[in-house]
């Protein structure tokens, strides 16, 4: 009787241990398949048509992989899917301020789009290439003085005591007027200090009582003509001679001027061992101080070239140097260029631009760093 039962238990647990097998194969089975039916689409008939046939094939060939297209494979021209099934995001269209898309290899175009407005305010201007001149140029540094002549150092006649000073030091006076009186010393009588030339009182060292011998009382100088001194290293001076043309830039303030050589000094200065040209400078204007240092292009040759840019419409993007051409709707875009002779103002385009072309003269560099943030926003 014991065995009985003993048998019975033995027979009731092997039930139980069944039921629990065939309970995970069958959560299994339920897990698996529509993940099969999601990574190869297949079911009784889905959208590209595939139907039961489809599903044997598969059946008979084994797992179906990415490898070489089979006769099911999707259409590569659906749109936003490879061969593959893969969706890919579309490239974007330009923003507002004419970020592009993607291009076919995946970088963004070098070009950005600016509203006029924008581009006004931005204090973009765009020229037209045409033909021009580039010069050959030497750049020296100098300095402002005194025009020495149309300064006057104004001395007494005779030795004596100064009894009165009628001017200050920058009053505009003519020649003749009176700057101050002394006593002779040996005639005691008074007479009058008069300037020589028209022009400005630059210093003044007469006081009232004071003893008038050989040292200027006064300096009065014309303004209106100042000197540029131009300091050249040895190696230059030769290629320099008066008649040149000569641009000049204040270093101190945003002026400049055009002139030509007056001369070039015969001597070097012992200690730098350069030598002095001088050029005449138009103040009248009176912006122009003597003291101030500068620097002066002086023009060696010019020539005529068939097609020039601004000089400082070249940038540097990508190891090329580009010019940015304005396009319809506001575009512009990064134009590689081969340059040639060059100076401060004008340089010469060999290839990559013709003539008739518009492009970004000033403030190029605003354009860069826009193309720039584009590609940085891209590569996010």
């Amino acid at each position: 009787m014991l065995n009985k039962r003993k048998l019975i238990f033995l027979l009731a647990l092997l039930g139980i241990a069944g039921g629990v097998y065939m309970y995970r194969e069958s959560a299994h089975d339920n897990k698996t398949a529509p993940q099969s039916a999601e990574n190869h689409g297949h079911g009784d008939a889905d959208e590209h048509g595939h139907g039961k046939e489809h599903k044997d094939d598969h059946a008979e060939g084994g797992e179906h992989g990415h490898g070489d297209k089979d006769e099911h494979a999707h259409a590569p021209e659906a749109k936003g899917a490879d061969e593959h099934g893969h969706d890919h995001e579309e490239a974007k269209p330009a923003d507002e301020h004419g970020h592009g898309g993607h291009g076919e290899e995946g970088g963004h175009a070098e070009e950005s789009k600016i509203s006029d407005t924008a581009a006004k305010n931005l204090n973009i201007e765009v020229m037209e290439a045409s033909s021009g001149k580039v010069q050959e140029t030497v750049s020296v540094s100098g300095r402002v003085t005194l025009n020495q002549n149309t300064t006057a150092q104004v001395k007494a006649r005779f030795p004596g005591i100064i009894r009165s000073v009628v001017k200050e030091p920058g009053e505009m006076v003519k020649a003749g007027d009176t700057l101050a009186t002394v006593e002779s010393n040996d005639s005691l009588q008074v007479y009058a200090v008069k300037s020589p030339v028209s022009g400005t009182i630059i210093t003044r060292n007469a006081n009232v009582g004071e003893l008038a011998a050989d040292a200027p009382l006064f300096v009065v100088a014309d303004l209106g003509k100042l000197w540029a001194e131009l300091f050249i290293f040895s190696k230059d001076g030769e290629k320099l001679k008066a008649g040149q043309k000569v641009h000049i830039q204040c270093l101190d303030d945003n002026i400049n001027t055009e002139s030509t050589i007056a001369l070039v000094l015969p001597t070097a200065e012992a200690s730098s061992q350069t030598v002095v040209a001088r050029a005449v400078i138009e103040n009248d204007d009176n912006h122009w101080r003597s003291g101030m240092n500068i620097r002066a292009d002086v023009v060696l040759t010019e020539k005529e070239v068939p097609l020039v840019v601004k000089t400082e419409a070249i940038q540097r993007m990508e190891g090329n140097n580009v010019v940015f051409v304005q396009e319809e709707g506001g575009v512009y875009k990064a134009q590689p260029v081969e340059l040639g002779a060059s100076d401060a103002t004008w340089t010469e385009i060999k290839s990559g631009l013709n003539a008739g072309q518009h492009y970004v003269a000033k403030n190029s560099f605003v354009v860069k760093a826009d193309i720039g943030k584009a590609g940085a926003e891209h590569e996010h």
